[in-house]
This record gives C-alpha cells, structure tokens and sequence, in this order.
C-alpha cells in the first residue's frame, strides 16, 4: 500500500512518518508551505493519504479538487508541536496509524 504524509513544511511530523512506517507500508512525504509542496503525481501514487491537521486537507482539496475527490484522506490530528524523530512524535504517530489499520 502506497501511504503519503503530508504536513505543512516536511520537515517534522511527515518526515518521521515516513521513516517510521516504511518497513511497514511504501511511504513518501511532503509539504504544502515549502518551496517544493506536494503535487498532484505525489497525490495520484498514493493509496491512502495522512495529513496532520484537519485544514491540510481543505487545503489539498482548494488546490487539487479532481484528485481531493478520488482519494482517501484522512486526518491525523497531531499538532505542529514537534521535532523530526521526537520520541513523543513517533508514539502518537503509532498509536493513530494503528488506530486506523
């Protein structure tokens, strides 16, 4: 399964994520702020996507409404409050994802 994580820079919450969960499913990650933010081939490849915050996925469906329709997206909920690999980070980011699989 394809998973993309998304958040606003990718430098922290995404990032971790992907490295967290790669043995587990094919990760990748992206922003939406940065200077290189996801695009619509990033969003196409995906199986499932994770944003951190709920308003990413308002944002991903302002600027990709054909493929905000065809894939899931599903919120994480996990704040802008974290560093890349935080231990705190990854045992939320563990605890939601198996929540959801």
């Amino acid at each position: 399964m394809n998973i993309l994580f998304i958040c606003n820079q990718n430098e922290n919450r995404s990032k971790t994520a992907e490295q967290l969960f790669k043995d587990r499913f094919k990760t990748k990650s992206a922003g939406l702020y940065n200077t290189n933010p996801v695009s619509r081939k990033q969003l196409q490849w995906a199986d499932a996507i994770f944003v951190m915050e709920n308003h990413q996925r308002h944002e991903i469906a302002m600027r990709f409404p054909e493929v905000y329709m065809q894939k899931r997206i599903l919120s994480l909920d996990i704040p802008d409050v974290y560093h890349y690999n935080q231990p705190e980070l990854i045992d939320v980011l563990k605890s939601k994802v198996d929540e959801l699989f």
